[in-house]
């Protein structure tokens, strides 16, 4: 039964080992993303194309041509 009790406690002593380098990493910056914000302008204009509204894509596809006013 003894065994149980140091197995358990060194699992929990690995486990916040684990945790603690997480947390350590992620104040460093280990996760922060570089390359999305660089690529990021090369997709502004599909996420302009979703945003417009109806009656703003139709007015862009209309054709001005001067025989069509008349």
């Amino acid at each position: 039964m003894s065994i149980i009790y140091v197995l358990l406690t060194i699992s929990v002593i690995v486990a916040l080992i684990f945790f603690a380098a997480f947390i350590l990493s992620v104040r460093r910056g280990q996760y922060d993303d570089t390359y999305t914000p660089s690529v990021r302008m090369l997709f502004e204009d599909e996420l302009v194309k979703e945003s417009s509204t109806p009656s703003q894509e139709i007015s862009e596809k209309k054709p001005i041509n001067n025989q069509e006013k008349q």
